[in-house]
């Protein structure tokens, strides 16, 4: 072992030895984890960040950087485990960075994930609410229906595929087989990446391969348009694009989203996608509207309105602001719904002014980064609305992401 003056010449150039030398050895105690899924502990009031220690648990770390209020630190050991530890199921657990939480017990995930959701809406929000239980996923593992692995040029003689390394932004680690993907999906990965390394020899830079579990069965190619089931619904997406890839529950969040947005004449769909929200909604409306920026989505939109036969919608292309200049002369926004559901920055103040210009009755606001959405929430509410649920849904078991549903009405 490296005794501490070693450890200091190894030190990157910038780093700041204090409060900590670099690779010193530090003991304490875990008292929460971050919107990261990262444990959080003081040692003498000064916050230290150590990846993959949990709640409640005394563990040993090494330090390998000093910010301006907290260090960072890798974990060494676990002293006393947490009641809530588990064995990970996933060989590469803490090497591979996709997955933060394997080795925590699935019903603690569910109750830390709607923990962070509170704390969210109270530090950024900037208002207290009861935010609901997590809404479970009915499969834990295995779910992802679609996986990217990334590859890099050969060098040395070795070409990995896989998934970012944990800390490290430039650096893969190889992945044979992903727990979390679909079993289609890991059938298949084996020739995914025979097919890529045989042309190894002719790769001039990196890139990423798709494997995409849809009816058809394991899609490849980026461009093709493949389909799945949503509920009673087939729906058709290019198969490079986005969809939601935890078909288990999807049904279950559409049903939620769909039955909160009731109640109303008219539905606005401002993210449309390929119409799931709008498509599924239509039996409860008379009249839907979706925009989306993608002409590749629309298309499909229009597609899944044909074969879904379903005649009340209309799916327009543009941004979603534009909507409400054409909405608001047909639709009555006292008598009308609208679902949200953005991409990871959130909604940008334009679209958020022209939407509470147009003052729908009800909003459905779909996020899948609570930390925006807190932010978005905090507008809507100074803007005449009222938050009446908050429900978090586990799309994404062992992994720090959360899909949250808020549900807003609009005051007297």
């Amino acid at each position: 072992m490296q005794n501490a003056s070693q450890e200091h010449k190894n030190a990157p150039k910038n780093f700041v030895p204090q409060p900590f030398e670099y690779r010193q050895v530090v003991e304490l105690e875990i008292s929460d984890l971050n919107n990261l899924g990262v444990g959080v502990g003081r040692i003498d009031g000064w916050v230290v960040m150590v990846p993959y220690a949990l709640a409640g648990e005394r563990v040993r770390a090494s330090v390998y950087k000093n910010h301006k209020n907290y260090s960072e630190a890798d974990l060494l050991e676990v002293l006393r485990p947490s009641a809530d530890r588990v064995e990970p199921k996933c060989r590469l657990f803490g090497v591979c960075g996709g997955c933060q939480y394997q080795h925590l017990s699935y019903q603690a995930q569910l109750q830390w994930k709607r923990r962070q959701v509170c704390e969210l809406v109270r530090r950024i929000g900037g208002f207290e609410f009861d935010v609901s239980a997590t809404h479970p996923s009915p499969v834990q593992y295995g779910y992802r229906s679609k996986l990217t692995p990334h590859y890099e040029r050969p060098k040395d003689g070795k070409m990995p595929i896989g998934f970012i390394m944990q800390g490290r932004r430039n650096r893969l680690v190889d992945v044979p087989e992903c727990p979390i993907a679909t079993e289609s999906i890991n059938a298949k990965l084996p020739e995914a990446r025979a097919n890529i390394l045989a042309k190894a020899g002719k790769l001039r830079r990196g890139g990423t391969l798709l494997l995409r579990d849809c009816a058809e069965g394991v899609c490849t190619d980026n461009n093709a348009i493949v389909s799945a089931k949503v509920g009673s619904l087939t729906f058709q997406f290019c198969a490079g694009e986005f969809f939601q890839n935890n078909p288990f529950i999807l049904p279950e969040l559409v049903d939620f989203a769909v039955q909160q947005a009731s109640g109303c004449r008219n539905l606005v769909d401002a993210y449309c996608g390929v119409g799931v929200f709008a498509l599924s909604a239509s039996r409860r409306f008379e009249n839907v509207a979706g925009v989306e920026i993608s002409a590749k989505a629309i298309e499909c939109a229009n597609i899944n309105m044909r074969i879904n036969n379903i005649k009340n919608c209309e799916f327009l292309i543009g941004k979603a602001e534009t909507i409400f200049s054409g909405v608001s002369q047909r639709f009555d926004g006292r008598d009308t719904s609208v679902i949200i559901d953005p991409p990871r920055a959130g909604c940008d103040r334009a679209f958020l002014q022209q939407l509470v210009a147009f003052g729908p009755e009800k909003l459905v606001y779909v996020s899948c980064a609570p930390d925006t959405q807190a932010r978005d929430l905090a507008f809507l509410i100074s803007a005449g609305y009222d938050v009446k649920i908050l429900q978090p849904f586990d799309l994404f078991p062992q992994t720090r992401h959360i899909e949250n549903v808020a549900v807003l009405q609009k005051r007297p």
